[in-house]
């Protein structure tokens, strides 16, 4: 007889909420997990990546962090560093050193590739997980619990029928099971320029040993953030000290086409300086050390809000369904937070309900995962946002408030206009866990449906 745990997970996109979502699904039992990736292989790539208290409780509850590559070879942060962008005059400093005893785990920085690569090796060692690569999702033909059928093409060119009794799209911004299931509704969104861009750079030690004061920021512990009117730049050692991890925010100006073009270029090594030309000398001494013909540009954008993450079957985690702009470094933990939780939320409703749970049942448990995550994650959309609106502000009277903020900072008290600093933030993201809240609210959410 079948049971609970043999119903069947197909996941659509191994990034990271993928990668915790198939993880989360093997933890609780279940034996048939497919993911299906549409890049031939995890080639993992990218540059750093702020790695928080709420993101790393979910690792541990996946038994994933602990002596784990991305602990190891990570920047335990001890502090955070606001700066003038065009003077290098420090404006604010807050002490992180504290935020383990608070919230039980500290804050990181890594490599991108080392917190993907932590999450997929996990995943190859659950026997009942099974990766398709060079697999890409075509439509999603039916949406019924037990009887999702979707369209995989594979790199051959072949194109095949597949069903699943759960399907999960974590296919990330450009998410075909999202446009899918807005069809099947009736519904429409539509992916937003939101006129910002980023470059991504890593430098080495090696680049940077000619520079002592550049090479004093990699040996540090500290993230800095250099602001300007509509630019900022942060900066932190990752890779055990090895690469300085530079991110930057900018104006979008340098990219032609409509939505459906490329989202990263191949950006220009003088446009990049001249973006910058009016910050400090140290910005601008690490901007010309990036090797001409390596300088890459990513273009940020977001998606209109959705009334709907699920319908019958399906459900969308991630940047399929809340896109977030990096001013608050929660892009990644949503993703993962939003892979955690399906899975508990299912799981957990199996575990009540045995065996017998009809498909009814799994599309409220479905609903239920939206209901708990929407609110958390259009506020952590919109702080972001606001956020990046207040570190860009140019001269003017609300630039002098910002200001003033900042320098009633001192010690880490009071409200901080960088939200990702401030206190009250800090302890509405970092202190949430997303597995406590189902266990504490499944019951009460699935009776009310």
């Amino acid at each position: 007889m079948a049971t609970s745990t043999d119903r069947r997970v197909a996941i659509i996109g191994s990034g990271m909420g993928g990668l915790t979502a198939c993880l989360a699904f093997a933890k609780k039992g279940f034996r048939h997990i497919d993911v299906y990736e549409s890049a031939l292989g995890l080639g993992f790539v990218g540059a750093g990546i702020q790695i928080a208290p709420n993101l790393i409780r979910v690792l541990d509850r996946l038994g994933c962090w602990d002596g784990s590559t991305v602990e190891k070879e990570g920047t335990r942060v001890s502090e955070a560093i606001v700066l003038d962008g065009a003077t290098n005059a420090e404006m604010m400093r807050t002490d992180m050193s504290g935020l383990c005893d608070k919230y039980g785990y500290p804050h990181y920085a890594g490599h991108r590739a080392s917190l993907a690569g932590t999450l997929y090796e996990a995943a190859l060692k659950e026997p009942n997980v099974r990766f398709h690569f060079g697999e890409t999702l075509q439509d999603v033909t039916s949406f019924a619990p037990g009887r999702v059928n979707f369209v995989i093409k594979s790199r051959d060119g072949e194109s095949r029928t597949m069903n699943a009794d759960i399907l999960i799209g974590a296919d990330g911004i450009k998410s075909v099971v999202r446009t899918t299931l807005l069809r099947e509704l009736g519904l429409h969104g539509q992916v937003k320029e939101t006129g910002q861009a980023a470059y991504r750079i890593l430098l080495t030690r090696r680049e940077l040993e000619p520079y002592p004061e550049l090479l004093s920021f990699l040996d540090s512990n500290a993230v800095r953030r250099w602001i300007g009117e509509k630019r900022h730049v942060i900066c932190y050692p990752i890779d055990d000290h090895r690469i300085y991890n530079i991110s930057t925010c900018q104006p979008d100006v340098n990219f032609a086409g409509t939505a459906n073009t490329t989202w990263t270029t191949k950006g220009s090594k003088k446009q990049m300086m001249d973006t910058f030309s009016d910050f400090n000398p140290l910005i601008k001494q690490m901007l010309s050390l990036v090797p001409d013909g390596e300088v890459v540009e990513w273009r940020m954008r977001s998606h209109t809000p959705l009334d709907e993450w699920t319908h019958g079957g399906v459900a969308l985690i991630g940047d399929a369904c809340h896109p977030t702009l990096p001013h608050l470094s929660q892009g990644a933990a949503m993703s993962i937070e939003d892979g955690a939780t399906v899975a508990e939320v299912v799981g957990l409703l199996f575990d009540t309900e045995g065996a017998g749970a009809g498909w009814e049942a799994v599309t409220k448990a479905l609903k239920v995962y939206h209901l708990l995550r929407k609110d958390r994650t259009a506020t952590i959309v919109e702080m972001a946002a606001f956020s990046g609106r207040v570190l860009h502000l140019g001269e003017g009277a609300a630039k002098v408030e910002r200001d003033r903020q900042f320098a009633n900072t001192k010690g880490g008290k009071g409200a901080n206009p960088d939200k990702w600093l401030d206190p009250e933030v800090q302890q509405m993201v970092y202190g949430h866990d997303c597995i406590k809240e189902v266990r504490e609210r499944f019951e009460e959410l699935f009776s009310s449906m």
